[in-house]
């Protein structure tokens, strides 16, 4: 079978299209035919030698995927040949089978497409944890959505709007505003020409918006600070801009602001009914066409630098999918 391999840190052009021996299924185990797997901006990293997660060479890159179950292993229930089933591996899709753990598989509800449902694992499984569990939205409060354009910063957008939030898109481009605007963002801001906070603040009558959602980091992330109300809650995301924001801490403490990480990857592991749980609704969701999922574009394996070159410019708006 092809798979694309990274063999070596590097950049995406280092990566490596090879043929492999197909994987055999394990006891718990079922191999899975994959119909299409979704980068991320942690890929990126992941081939970089950047990420917190270092896998042994070689891997492939993509985290999420879908696709066919194909065959299963010793002791596996529920799923048979023939299934069709989304999944979470860390890393490792971007191939055409992987042989994964049963329990990793969530089977897919007609009425999506595999290219659509590749991509609803990461982003929308973090931010629905960000903004159910974490943030503990409330219909009617303000959220504010950085890179809102983005893969996440999508995911942000629409989840928020379900869940009875007034969103506001903030993004570095008034193109990338309009985009938000069509998955329901009710305001935006375009924080590369005008300030984030006092933008915020304009947009909020002086009060602040509640919450803040940042995958992106540096500077935009204190002025977002600085612009959330009187016990604004402020969601880590990740640090898509590369530094990390320097909140103050006065403010902190000054305008009883809670700081909230959101390590989606190791809560999925200590709280697994709880991720199962949120996938079931952002399926059901999806399914209803309620969540976009927006595919920015699809790649062949072969063009799958091309595909991680755009997400690394933040060009890609929704996902970038491969299709083995």
């Amino acid at each position: 079978m092809k798979a694309l391999l990274c063999t070596r840190y590097g950049t995406p052009d280092d990566l490596e299209l090879a043929d492999i021996a197909d994987p055999v299924p394990g006891p718990g185990e079922a191999v899975v035919r994959v119909k299409a797997a979704a980068l991320n901006f942690f890929d990126n990293l992941i081939i970089a030698g950047k990420y917190q997660h270092k896998p042994a060479f070689p891997f492939s890159p993509a985290a999420e995927f879908a696709g066919e179950v194909e065959s299963i292993g010793a002791g596996v229930a529920g799923f048979s040949p023939g299934d069709r089933v989304i999944g979470n591996i860390g890393w490792g899709a971007a191939r055409e089978k992987v042989a994964v753990a049963a329990g990793q598989l969530i089977a897919m509800p007609a009425g999506l497409d595999f290219d659509h449902a590749a991509g609803l694992t990461v982003t929308y499984g973090t931010t629905m944890h960000a903004l159910k569990d974490r943030a503990k939205l409330k219909p009617g409060e303000t959220l504010a959505v950085l890179g809102a354009a983005g893969g996440t910063g999508l995911a942000a957008v629409e989840l928020g709007k379900l869940m009875g939030a007034r969103v506001i898109a903030c993004a570095s481009s008034d193109e990338k505003i309009a985009f938000a605007r069509q998955h329901g963002a009710n305001d935006g801001v375009n924080y590369a020409a005008s300030d984030l906070k006092d933008a915020l603040r304009q947009l909020t009558g002086g009060k602040g918006v509640d919450v803040v959602y940042d995958p992106i980091g540096g500077a935009q992330g204190e002025a977002a600070l600085r612009g959330m109300d009187w016990g604004g809650r402020f969601l880590v995301i990740g640090f898509a801009a590369g530094d990390m924001p320097k909140l103050p801490l006065n403010l902190v403490l000054l305008r009883s602001y809670d700081v909230l990480g959101v390590y989606w990857g190791a809560w999925i592991l200590r709280d697994p009914q709880g991720h199962r749980a949120n996938m079931t609704q952002i399926l059901d969701w999806g399914a209803h066409g309620k969540l976009s999922s927006h595919v920015h574009a699809v790649y062949p394996l072969a063009e799958a630098p091309a595909a991680l070159k755009a997400i690394a410019a933040r060009q890609v708006m929704g996902k970038a999918i491969l299709r083995p």
